[in-house]
């Protein structure tokens, strides 16, 4: 998305504690995310809800069974009143619900409130003032680069004045971060909760190129975890490959969504997002030519949704790998459903929560609720790799198999990348 609502949002960090892309921070005692919906949204008894119960073949309860029934809105409508075996016979009966129901439906219960409770109290929250952004070359080419990233750290610098007279010590912070000599900011808009491009390494002589798509609650004040996540890959890029120049581009080009939100939940962000992201492939591919770089894009968490849906207009723009970590679902109903030449990969780490996030996909009033089936479920048809014991928040730790695997998609390895 290109410029931002100028409302300032702070959010919390996932619900793993971790707060997104990057190393972890302190979990703080009482909250909920996503995974208490996930919790919520299963079935009696924790079934999982990916078309059975969990047993070969066996039909999920119906929606108006689920301990959420009646209290969501998500529930489908209560059955008609024919006779039914356990209306006829006590023994039938269900049991009534454990305690645990009973928890999941106060946990849902708080996170919906929160999801409208916490928009409203932003808006009452004073904009941060800032810069439009800076004008730059038009066209960008690889010769017009330095200038491009001068005028940005110089809009960044200005942000950073702007936000430290506003009384904004954080975003302050941030924005003098990126304003720094050594960084190279392809695309920079401190307005709103902000958007940034960042590139490490040469771009114009790279011939291998990985854009790094962020998840939720990834904004200008968290952008370091994300910009950690990036230097990792990149450090391992040049590791891995010291004679092969490479590029990271780190692109936080649309405004996320809040992870305790209802934005979260559905395609609405990802859909606007998917031209922006389209748009800054396409000028990637000006910027390495004449012999356009390999690009390979790396989603995470709902960053997965948003290369999802611009998947299918990238042809032609020299996309060959898309790799979908700790995804909550794509939105299609397959790997070939993204009608994509690109090898489409996916993984997710054993720690990660987002296992336990419901692969349901309704309409709800006209709003599309979730992003359908899990990627890394066999029948996808994704090329499923290892991502070791992580957390959602882990997938780019140094050292780590996911990190080694995504480095060798992005340098061309296939056939070393570990399968799952």
């Amino acid at each position: 998305m290109a410029g931002a609502t100028g409302e300032r949002e702070r959010t919390a960090g996932g619900p793993d504690g971790t707060g997104g892309l990057g190393r972890r921070v302190p979990r703080k005692h009482g909250g909920c995310g996503q995974s208490c919906l996930a919790q919520c949204l299963k079935g009696p008894g924790g079934a999982p809800s990916d078309g059975t119960d969990g047993r070969s073949g066996t039909p999920p309860a119906r929606a108006s069974e689920t301990p959420c029934a009646g209290r969501t809105g998500l529930a489908a409508p209560a059955p008609p009143s024919d006779p039914h075996p356990t209306d006829a016979n006590p023994a039938f009966q269900a049991p009534a619900p454990p305690p645990r129901h009973r928890w999941r439906r106060t946990a849902l219960a708080a996170l919906l409130t929160a999801a409208v409770v916490l928009p409203l109290s932003a808006a009452t929250r004073p904009q941060i003032p800032a810069p439009p952004p800076a004008r730059l070359p038009a066209p960008l080419t690889a010769a017009t680069l330095t200038t491009a990233y001068r005028a940005n750290r110089e809009n960044a610098a200005e942000a950073a004045r702007m936000a430290a007279a506003h009384g904004d010590v954080s975003r302050a912070a941030a924005d003098r971060t990126l304003a720094s000599p050594a960084r190279r900011l392809l695309h920079f808009d401190a307005r709103g909760t902000g958007q940034a491009t960042e590139v490490l390494g040469d771009l114009a002589q790279a011939t291998r190129v990985a854009v790094l798509v962020p998840g939720s609650d990834t904004t200008l004040d968290t952008y370091a975890r994300f910009h950690t996540a990036a230097e990792a890959l990149y450090r391992r890029l040049t590791h891995d490959r010291p004679h092969t120049p490479t590029a990271v581009v780190a692109w936080l080009g649309y405004k996320t969504p809040a992870t305790i939100s209802t934005t979260v939940l559905t395609p609405g962000r990802a859909g606007q997002a998917a031209p922006h992201l389209r748009e800054l492939i396409r000028e990637l591919r000006t910027l390495t030519a004449p012999e356009p770089a390999a690009i390979s894009l790396l989603c995470h968490s709902y960053g997965t949704v948003v290369c999802a849906g611009t998947a299918p207009t990238l042809t032609g723009l020299g996309v060959t790998d898309i790799a979908l970590v700790g995804s909550p679902g794509t939105g299609a109903a397959s790997a070939a459903a993204l009608h994509t030449s690109a090898r489409l990969w996916a993984a997710r780490g054993a720690g990660d929560w987002i296992a336990d996030v419901p692969h349901i996909e309704a309409d709800l009033f006209g709003t599309t609720v979730g992003f359908g089936p899990d990627p890394v479920s066999p029948r996808f048809g994704a090329r499923v790799f290892a991502a070791g014991p992580g957390g959602h928040s882990d997938y780019f730790t140094p050292g780590s198999v996911s990190l080694a695997n995504l480095a060798r998609i992005v340098l061309g390895e296939t056939t070393e990348v570990s399968r799952a």
